[in-house]
């Protein structure tokens, strides 16, 4: 593929998905930003919003549940906001509340969640580019009373949904793909689902367990999800869906090998404590490593379902200490990197950032198992190589994963094809190869509001004295 060649799942453009975030450099969509190289060690400490993926499902368990419930420190980000507005649309209120828990009359720090009495129908749910959004949706649209129709970005026309669809139809779901198996869709709700038990292969996409487990309750026969398969990616997620599950009161059986049972019952409400999302803390743990100095992530779980946790190995595998305590992570780098050989099955996401701490190590990486990353925001595989390749790494596209080895890097501009983790791997990069420029960095905002700012801050010395707060912005629009 040369350069000019974008990988074959490039999205379209999206300008929804642009936030007014907190920085200290204000970005534009159509501006590429020059990453800040690192002028010295860092000393600083960031303070990063919840997780997105705990955040998501905590909103889908809510909008289902007997009582009214309230996520505390929840991620505010595109996906986030893209969740809470469908399940309004599905008749819910998710209301901003303040810490001392009055109404806000703009965005608050928690989220106030009523379920409605009935999921109501004939509603359009806009998904933009979230796989949680266009895979859990589906799955709670039959307990809506009438059609829910759901589409994305074009980006998201074209990830993998059919195995689920198909699942969700022997369970007892009518749906309208046009035979495609991907958005859009429509769902047409009954006021319930009879459920059941279901073979499928999962292995593109844990979100497809997920998304049947978490409405399953509130199926007239529960259900049992079988997997029948290569392995299931990312697991450590539906590990976290098991979990959240059984926080709000959910009797799960995932004693058997690749089978999940929900027995049928009420999901109680819900008051928890958002963890902060450990995968996002990625690029900053990873800046220590590649400037050198101390970073610190305040409130780093001891025990943890999120993927994301094992950047504490990679931290160590690469060169660097992390320091767990009850106060948090501490990482600390000397500025010189080791490769690693590493299968990141399970924590794939964290792929970008291993790739681009890679570039810079003065040994070769090995990356396996993350071959379904090509089906996320962008062809991740396809992405990493074109990019990383064109500022002078080399690098080998293998069918499961990348081989990298140290080379010279050079500046240029690295394209983000409106994918989050891509752009945030182009900044690490930027801080020791000088002139490198990051198209779109404000696509951050889909899970990640303020990164500019956090990031500036970082190299500042100064870190963050509070998450970034929410931005109007964040809002969908629902054009498309």
């Amino acid at each position: 593929m040369s350069r000019s060649d974008p990988p074959s799942t490039r999205p379209a453009a999206d300008s929804d998905s642009i936030a007014s975030a907190t920085s200290i450099t204000p970005v534009t969509p159509a501006s590429d930003w020059a990453a800040p190289l690192a002028e010295g060690p860092l000393d600083a400490t960031v303070v990063l919003p919840g997780s997105k993926s705990l955040t998501n499902r905590y909103l889908v368990l809510a909008a289902l549940a007997s009582e009214r419930s309230r996520l505390r420190t929840p991620l505010r980000s595109r996906d986030t906001a893209l969740m809470a507005a469908a399940l309004r649309s599905l008749g819910a209120l998710v209301d901003d509340v303040t810490v001392d828990g009055d109404l806000a009359s703009s965005a608050g720090t928690d989220w106030l969640i009523t379920p409605p009495p009935a999921l109501r129908g004939d509603v359009d749910i806009d998904c933009g580019l979230a796989g949680t959004v266009m895979r859990f949706l589906p799955a709670i649209a039959p307990l809506a009373e009438g059609p829910v129709r759901i589409d994305g970005d074009e980006g998201a026309r074209g990830r993998p949904m059919r195995p689920m669809l198909d699942a969700l139809r022997a369970l007892g779901a009518d749906i309208d793909d046009g035979g495609t198996g991907t958005l859009p869709l429509t769902v047409l709700g009954r006021g319930g689902l009879r459920g059941g038990a279901v073979t499928m292969d999962a292995s593109a996409s844990s979100q497809f367990v997920s998304a049947l487990l978490l409405a399953g309750a509130r199926y007239e026969m529960g259900v049992t999800v079988h997997h029948d398969g290569k392995p299931v990616p990312s697991e450590p997620h539906i590990l976290m869906t098991i979990e959240t599950l059984r926080d709000a009161g959910a009797i799960v059986d995932d004693s058997e090998p690749d089978t999940w049972r929900v027995e049928p019952s009420e999901i109680n409400a819900l008051d928890v404590i958002v963890e902060p999302d450990l995968s996002n803390a990625g690029p900053f743990l990873a800046a220590a490593l590649v400037a050198g100095g101390t970073v610190r992530v305040p409130g780093w779980p001891q025990h943890t379902t999120q993927a994301g946790d094992l950047m504490r190995e990679i931290v160590a595998a690469m060169g660097g200490e992390g320091r767990l305590d009850r106060t948090g992570l501490t990482v600390v780098g000397s500025g010189e990197l080791v490769g690693i050989d590493i299968d990141l099955h399970d924590a794939a996401e964290l792929t970008p950032t291993v790739a681009a701490l890679a570039a810079l190590a003065s040994t070769p990486t090995c990356i396996r198992g993350v071959a379904h990353i090509r089906g996320h925001e962008s062809d991740r595989l396809a992405a990493l190589r074109t990019e990383l390749s064109a500022l002078g790494s080399a690098v080998v596209e293998t069918d499961d994963g990348l081989r990298i080895s140290p080379a010279a890097l050079n500046g240029g501009r690295f394209r983000s094809y409106h994918d989050h983790r891509l752009a945030t791997a182009g900044a690490i990069i930027g801080l020791r190869v000088p002139g490198v420029t990051v198209e779109n960095v404000a696509t951050t905002a889909k899970t990640m509001p303020g990164f500019v700012g956090l990031w500036e801050a970082m190299l500042a010395g100064t870190g963050s004295p509070a998450a970034p707060g929410p931005s109007s912005d964040l809002a969908p629009l629902g054009s498309r």
